[in-house]
């Protein structure tokens, strides 16, 4: 697999328009933190790592309103792929709209959201916009 952020990102966006309430994908580190950053910004429910097998793996609660059945996440896209690399310094860092939204980015201090990259004044590389 050359792109594992844009597959995992896709398993989730299968999910949501399948309507599954859980999402199960291989585990990597990288994935372990984009996955808290949803958690804690509100986009999942819960999630879980298992370890079984060499890789082991991220089971996704996906979150959905309970009157109108609309997910919580409306839109995940792949900005940095392996081909054409995104970075930027924390002074352009995107705001994805108006800050209703997050952008995920890779810094030499950890993987967080485009607001804490600005407060912490590190750039690094722009791996995806959710909202």
């Amino acid at each position: 697999m050359t792109d594992p952020i844009a597959d995992y990102l896709t398993r989730v966006r299968n999910a949501i328009m399948a309507g599954h309430r859980v999402v199960e994908i291989p585990a990597s580190n990288l994935k372990k933190e984009i996955t808290k950053i949803l958690l804690e910004k509100g986009y999942i429910l819960n999630y879980k790592f298992v370890e079984e097998g060499p890789q082991g793996s991220i089971k996704i609660a996906l979150k959905y309103d309970p009157v109108n059945k609309v997910n919580a996440i409306k839109k995940l896209i792949r900005v940095s792929t392996p081909g054409l690399r995104k970075y930027v310094g924390y002074k352009d860092l995107p705001r994805v709209l108006n800050g209703l939204g997050i952008a995920v980015v890779s810094t030499s201090k950890g993987v967080m959201t485009d607001k804490e990259a600005r407060e912490l004044k590190v750039g690094g590389e722009v791996m995806c916009y959710v909202y």
